[in-house]
């Protein structure tokens, strides 16, 4: 198959710069109407019919979700609707899809998947929420994006359904939470929900709003009106606090070079070669803001919040752009106390809103980088400063080595205690010593008196390796060659495995099994041979299936 279309994918763009939204505030309610432009997607040659998504619809929604939150924190209510009188939207274009490698599915996928997840955030934390106003058919992603909502209405004209038809159309599953959210979320009964999902047409009107799959409909006369009645009960029933002015998130305008990406405080370096690269986060400068209200000041370009907008950057880039890169070694550089300082007022100083979002912002991004396939492996040495929000990075590692010197330090902040959770609700620390809660107590302990020296952090458990200066280079080449010769398929089933420890969530649930159904239904023939559902799709031909099951 071919790889995904176009030239190296751009994950930056602001309102002014959307082809396939607009966003509109008006008070305390923000509007998002989609309105794909038929040929503005990654590949011109490819039309978006029927409100239909691929890739470059996905990052404009991502951008709007993190833009309302940043620069429009008095929101509370977000209405998605579109601008097609017929369609909310399609879901994924078949067409994009189908021409995509294995590896733009997998990520396109689970961006979306991380976009969804957003929203709900959004409105837990953030008091932002969101109602889906489907006026019009609402199919396959276009209903999990609405699924993603607090709420979802739908107009009953006798036509409009909601539908997850993969699986009789294309024979896979529903790519963005779908199924898991009409179980775990909306709580709908098993048997409705295997009964809907093999039926293509959909359900329409009033037995969508019996089985669960929507919370109200409304003839189309008196669909607008129903909707602001949604939007004034959402406003008036906000947990939020009034929140200040916002910050206008700048653009972050990386030097992108063949062998290099720079930022203001990240850069990675490649070895292309080698299959590696170097990620490297500079921590901040000596006098950062004390409080919320300087903080505030200083914008978007405060450092933790500017940090974390380059690092996400960094990861989405990697994933989509780098798909030979293996293996990242993160370093870390600066001071050890500022950043462990401005940790300490992210954890502290949470009834000033900018901080609660750069911090919720912050833990959005690692886990961002808990879901890259790639290894990871923390190098810490003299110079580095895994300390405050940078001391997450060690932990996120696959492995960490540590060279053992009296100059070689990191600290635990009060942020890794709970603060900046996994995918699985709990802190890394947490996750990384489950059935020992004192050591977590006591690392946390050690962090507040001052930084760990590399031998303590041996002892803690903080090092997977702890080498000596003479052999400290040496030992990192030959992990970094021994890592690069096994399978990138294996290692990524093992990362996955490893990293996601403790008690399930919804979240959880939807990536483990977005891993293995992709992994899977991706490649069989039945949905991508060249006989399968999804190569065949708008086809005249019959899809021909091996009904053989394993």
């Amino acid at each position: 198959m071919a790889s995904a279309p176009g030239p190296a994918i751009a994950f930056e763009t602001n309102p002014a710069r959307y082809r396939h939204w607009t966003l509109r505030v008006e008070g305390d309610c923000a509007r998002l109407v989609l309105g794909v432009e038929k040929f503005g997607g990654l590949d011109p040659a490819i039309e978006l019919k029927g409100n239909s998504y691929d890739l470059s619809v996905d990052i404009e929604l991502a951008d709007a979700v993190q833009r309302l939150r940043f620069e429009h924190p008095g929101v509370r209510a977000v209405v998605i609707s579109s601008a097609d009188d017929r369609i909310f939207c399609s879901g994924a274009n078949i067409h994009s899809l189908a021409r995509s490698s294995h590896t733009h599915k997998v990520n396109f996928c689970k961006f979306t998947n991380e976009t969804r997840l957003y929203i709900e955030e959004a409105s837990a934390e953030s008091g932002q929420r969101y109602i889906a106003a489907c006026n019009g058919a609402t199919a396959g992603g276009g209903y999990e994006l609405a699924l993603a909502c607090d709420e979802i209405l739908l107009v009953d004209d006798g036509s409009s359904a909601v539908s997850l038809p993969e699986i009789p159309l294309l024979g896979v599953l529903p790519g963005t939470g779908g199924l898991t959210r009409l179980v775990d979320k909306r709580s709908v009964r098993p048997d409705l929900v295997d009964l809907f999902a093999t039926m293509a047409e959909g359900v329409k009107g009033k037995r969508a709003l019996g089985w669960g799959l929507v919370d109200a409909v409304a003839p189309r006369s008196r669909f607008a009106e129903a909707v602001e009645a949604r939007v004034d009960a959402a406003s008036t029933g906000s947990r939020q606090e009034a929140a200040g002015p916002g910050v206008s998130l700048d653009d972050l305008a990386p030097i992108v070079e063949a062998d290099r990406i720079a930022y203001r405080h990240v850069s990675l370096d490649f070895d292309h070669g080698a299959r590696l690269a170097h990620l490297t986060v500079a921590g901040p400068q000596v006098g950062q803001p004390r409080d919320g209200v300087q903080a505030q000041a200083e914008g978007a370009s405060w450092w933790p919040l500017r940090m974390a907008r380059e690092l996400d950057d960094a990861l989405l880039r990697l994933r989509f752009n780098y798909p030979q890169i293996g293996l990242i070694l993160l370093h870390t550089r600066g001071d050890i106390e500022a950043a462990h300082a401005c940790g300490e007022l992210l954890a502290g100083d949470g009834d000033r809103w900018i901080v609660r979002e750069t911090r919720l912002l912050l833990a959005r991004v690692l886990r961002r980088l808990d879901l890259t396939a790639r290894s990871f492996f923390a190098i810490v040495d003299g110079e580095s400063c895994f300390a405050g929000p940078l001391f997450e990075l060690l932990l996120a590692a696959d492995q960490s080595y540590v060279l053992d010197a009296p100059a070689v330090r990191s600290r635990p902040g009060s942020l890794s205690n709970g603060l900046l959770p996994g995918w699985n609700g709990m802190s890394r620390l947490s996750t990384r010593f489950l059935n020992e809660p004192s050591r977590v107590a006591g690392i946390l302990d050690a962090g507040g008196c001052g930084a760990i020296a590399s031998a303590r952090m041996d002892e803690a458990g903080l090092a997977t390796v702890l080498v000596d200066e003479i052999d400290f280079e040496d030992t990192i080449r030959i992990a970094v060659e021994e890592r690069a010769s096994l399978s990138p398929d294996a290692l990524t089933g093992l990362e996955a495995s490893a990293r996601f420890g403790g008690p399930e969530t919804m979240a959880t649930r939807i990536f483990g099994r977005l891993s293995a159904w992709q992994n899977w239904i991706f490649t069989r023939p039945n949905a991508t041979g060249e006989a399968g559902a999804l190569t065949l799709y708008g086809k005249p031909e019959r899809p021909r299936f091996d009904y053989t099951r394993t």
